[in-house]
């Protein structure tokens, strides 16, 4: 997956949760990428992170400390 597409998908999810509270949202937003988005994705969201995370809304770098990190792939 191009990293352009997984920013555009976790600000989709960061967006969706812009109305809950701050405590709700970085859980809900954690919540929803440890359930659906597989480690390949995960590990390509924390390469992205680790780089400073461009593009990423702010909730979503919040709620990244939530998110279970994937072992590096063999």
């Amino acid at each position: 997956m191009e990293t352009r597409d997984m920013v555009r998908m976790a600000n989709q999810i960061g967006d969706f949760f812009k109305s809950y509270g701050e405590k709700e949202a970085t859980e809900g937003i954690a919540e929803h990428i440890n359930k659906f988005w597989e480690p390949r994705m995960r590990r390509n969201f924390f390469a992205h992170l680790d780089k400073g995370g461009e593009g990423l809304n702010e909730n979503v770098k919040a709620a990244a400390a939530q998110v279970k990190r994937p072992k590096e792939a063999a």
